[in-house]
């Protein structure tokens, strides 16, 4: 992370994060795009939406589970 980018305001930030973990899921990502996402995204922020997402998609099979059982 360079010290002279743009700060990025929370939300945003937060966002890109969503974006970017839900694109690590399918495995799709451009480099360059990868490349802004680490300038932008703080780490922590990617831990805990990776967190929270892999968590909506086990529940979200244990719905779609016990609907078809």
């Amino acid at each position: 992370m360079s010290l002279d980018s743009p700060a990025v305001p929370l939300w945003r930030s937060t966002l890109r994060a969503f974006q970017s973990v839900a694109w690590s899921f399918l495995g799709i990502r451009k480099r360059s795009e990868s490349q802004k996402d680490l300038s932008q995204v703080k780490p922590a922020q990617l831990i805990f939406v990776g967190l929270v997402s892999g968590l909506f998609f086990v529940i979200g099979l244990i719905v779609v589970v016990n609907l078809v059982v």
